[in-house]
């Protein structure tokens, strides 16, 4: 902050300018964007610069909350991305080191350019060396949230800085060793799931926008996709992500497989254009070494894309969090869970948006598929589990609030039934998005939430960015006009339309009837005018055609079976095997090994009596195997039973009571589901022997992840007694581990008694009291997580 010793009228003048890479560079900056001392002028410029951008976009016939709202929406799409290098092309890159960007020279000087503030390609001052840039390096890259409508949006009304965009991604592999997640000036944070970069780079290239490099694009993704973090080497090895492997399992493997489909995408655009470069035969491409590579990559991230169908329950027709080659049980379609990213089953059961001919058959057709959507918005069912702030703008168990629900609406174009789409959009529309300080139902998030509206409200949205298509939503304004960059306008024209007549009757594209509610993005580039006919009553018939869009996979992955059986069981136990796939074989071991296409075919019910690793595969109608299911049975250790004093927490159950004496061991995710949690409580129990015993020595293993405010207990006390009331203490431990301790630690706690004879033993656990001042938690309760207590 400042602070002026003034006099009583005197004026301060004041402007900032900011690098991240010198303070000299803050100085160019300044020098170049904020000349002078002429406030008036730098707010004119301003309102020009932001009049020019928000002018890409004109909309008419609207009422002035409606209109305001749809700028104030594209003004926040327009926020970030931010330039992130100096005037001089200067830049901090992911590896910290100062980089320069083509098409600078390095000296800057002079007074400023005439035109709009900020703008670094029209000098008029003959002292400067300034020269139009050939790109820019942008950071703030929220692209969980962006990919979905930003991003899209951007393809259409800023294609020269989606180009920028792409090139920063590359630039920050190069520089950092990966395409970017969650990037934040300068930095990964990691904050989000998936790679979706890739989906930018496959949409921009699938639309054919030029100006990037689309071969080091695409090796670009490859590497991201084959690196082992975040539960990718799980998700490669197994066809999807268990609940042991990583948190959030249902979720990331949903979104890696969208992800590799759009990496399948982008070798189809290499092929493409490489075949028509050389004007190749078919005998010819068989013959090229490039094309065989791309062909053999594509099969390969074709059938990664289909990894979803391996979290698919026939059954419930729910994705759903797989846990030692089983589903997790039990389960709640409206429960927030550490399975998911910020939502639920319901909201992440309709994201398949590259393979939606495939998810309508595996739930039985298009009218069951109609039928879910139906329940989606309709049920009573309330949210459960995890508290989760995101989970707001609900409609049944929709949640506009947060992004993975924000295609879900246009699926019913997917399905012959638009009209429902219609009124869904109009609903979100109007009861969403409002002009008053709380106009929107969620985060923001970088302009995605705002996207969604601006896209929505022109009448079209893209379900699968990587595709090039868009489906028909409802037009909320009477005109609509695309001005774009390569001079030509695109015009949405909408006759009648009200709250009322959000129905579309017909739709024509610059004269032509549509038979489906169907927009190619090379349509709208070419401009012209898509005219709607709208009617306050459903159109069954408005769109004849009964293929409608669609979005598919050739069908290349063969599904992993399930495993289900007792994890830990006394005397025998039966495991049973499934797949998904009617027409296939189900081969398996029991001994540990890999099967193979020569391994036993199952037939029936598998029955076990002692400790057990089944592994098992699916064999298709081809002849093809699946990647291996494993599950491991345990015969527990003993026939102890506990009893739960203070009652763990619902999320981390450990799989019961009985699950602190089972055997099963957890590790250092503390969502895997071994684990037992308790906040801002002793931790106690008592163990029954069934019998006296005599004890030797007693133990616990405990966890520490301090970020999620897990910590070692401060004190571990051991008593006994044979009947259950009168208790005598026979062992006490200070673990005294540190508390800033950041590595996310297990540490097992044991100690030798004088032997002594009993049938119950009662262990509790105490924390410290609250959270230390230097955590982001201060004053919050903590955690203790237990998986184990010892008995010998």
């Amino acid at each position: 902050y400042f602070a002026f010793d003034t006099n009583e009228g005197e004026t301060i003048l004041l402007k900032v300018a900011i690098s991240y890479v010198s303070i000299e560079g803050a100085r160019k900056n300044l020098k170049a964007e904020l000349p002078g001392w002429d406030f008036d002028k730098v707010r004119a410029d301003a309102r020009a610069a932001w009049n020019k951008e928000l002018s890409k976009i004109e909309v008419s016939g609207g009422t002035d909350d409606q209109t305001t709202t749809f700028y104030t929406a594209l003004y926040h799409t327009m926020i970030h991305p931010s330039v992130f290098n100096d005037v001089d092309g200067r830049y901090m890159g992911h590896d910290r080191k100062v980089h320069q960007l083509d098409g600078y020279e390095k000296e800057r000087t002079g007074e400023p350019q005439k035109g709009r503030a900020g703008d670094r390609s029209n000098s008029t001052n003959p002292k400067s060396k300034i020269q139009n840039p050939k790109s820019e390096q942008y950071t703030v890259f929220s692209l969980w949230d962006t990919f979905r409508a930003a991003h899209p949006l951007y393809t259409i009304i800023d294609q020269k800085r989606t180009v920028d965009f792409i090139n920063t991604f590359i630039r920050i592999y190069e520089q950092g060793g990966r395409l970017p997640v969650w990037e934040l000036w300068g930095e990964e944070t990691d904050t989000m799931i998936g790679y979706h970069a890739v989906s930018v780079i496959a949409d921009a290239m699938a639309k054919g926008i030029k100006g990037f490099d689309y071969e080091k694009a695409n090796a670009a993704a490859k590497h991201s996709a084959e690196l082992d973090h975040f539960g990718l080497a799980a998700y490669k090895k197994r066809g999807y992500i268990s609940m042991e492997d990583e948190n959030e399992s249902v979720s990331r493997t949903l979104e890696y497989a969208y992800d590799d489909w759009c990496i399948d995408q982008m070798m189809s655009v290499l092929y493409t254009q490489r075949a028509g470069k050389y004007n190749y035969t078919a005998e010819q491409a068989n013959n090229d070494p490039i094309l065989q590579r791309l062909e053999k990559d594509s099969d390969y991230y074709s059938a990664r894309a289909g990894y979803y169908e391996n979290l698919f329950d026939s059954k419930s027709t729910f994705f759903r969090p797989r846990k030692n080659g089983g589903f997790v049980e039990p389960f709640s379609p409206n429960e927030v869970t550490f399975g998911f990213t910020e939502g639920n089953s319901w909201q992440y059961s309709f994201f398949v948006p590259h393979d939606l001919r495939r998810l309508i058959e595996l739930h039985g057709g298009k009218d069951k598929f109609a039928a879910k959507l139906d329940e989606l918005f309709t049920t009573d069912q309330k949210l459960a589990g995890r508290e989760q702030s995101d989970l707001t703008g609900l409609i049944g168990q929709y949640a506009h609030g947060n992004e993975p629900s924000h295609h879900i609406a246009y699926l019913y174009d997917y399905v012959g039934q638009p009209w429902k789409t219609q009124k869904y959009a109009r609903r979100i529309m109007d009861e969403f998005y409002r002009n008053s300080p709380d106009g929107l139902i969620g985060n923001e998030d970088c302009g995605q939430m705002s996207a969604w509206y601006v896209l929505s409200s022109s009448g079209f949205y893209q379900v699968t960015p990587g595709d090039g298509i868009y489906v028909f939503g409802t037009p909320l304004f009477p005109e609509v006009k695309y001005r774009l960059e390569n001079g030509k306008a695109f015009t949405i024209r909408a006759t009648n339309v009200s709250s009322a007549n959000k129905y579309i009757r017909s739709a024509k594209l610059n004269g032509e009837t549509l038979d489906a509610p169907i927009l190619v993005h090379e349509d709208i580039m070419k401009g012209g005018t898509l005219e709607f006919e709208m009617s306050d009553k459903p159109e069954i018939n408005a769109f004849p055609s009964t293929s409608g869009p669609t979005s598919t996979l050739p069908g290349n992955a063969v599904a992993v079976p399930l495993i289900s059986g007792q994890r830990t069981f006394g005397g025998n136990s039966v495991v049973s095997i499934t797949t998904p796939k009617p027409d296939s074989k189900i081969r398996f071991t029991t001994d540990g090994s890999i099967p193979t296409l020569k391994s036993p075919i199952y037939a029936q019910p598998i029955t076990i009596s002692a400790n057990t690793t089944v592994k098992a595969i699916t064999e298709d109608f081809l002849g093809r195997p699946s990647l291996v299911a494993e599950a491991t049975l345990r015969k527990r250790p003993s026939d102890w039973t506990v009893k739960i004093v203070s009652p763990y927490s619902t999320q981390y159950t450990g799989g019961g009571d009985d699950a602190i004496v089972d055997g099963i061991r957890g590790t250092t995710n503390f969502a895997s589901g071994e684990w037992q949690g308790y906040q801002g409580k002793t931790f106690e129990a008592v163990i029954d022997l069934q019998r006296e015993t005599e004890i030797k020595s007693v133990g616990g293993s405990f966890l520490q992840v301090v970020s999620p405010w897990i910590w070692m207990p401060d004190r571990i006390e051991f008593d006994v007694s044979n009947d259950g009331v009168n208790f005598t203490r026979v062992a006490e431990i200070k673990p005294g581990f540190p508390q800033r301790e950041m590595t996310p630690t297990i540490r097992e706690y044991r100690q030798s008694i004088a032997p002594t004879k009993a049938r119950y033993v009662r262990v509790r656990a105490s924390n410290f009291g609250k959270i230390p001042a230097w955590h982001p938690g201060a004053g919050g309760d903590p955690w203790i997580f237990v998986d184990e207590i010892f008995i010998r």
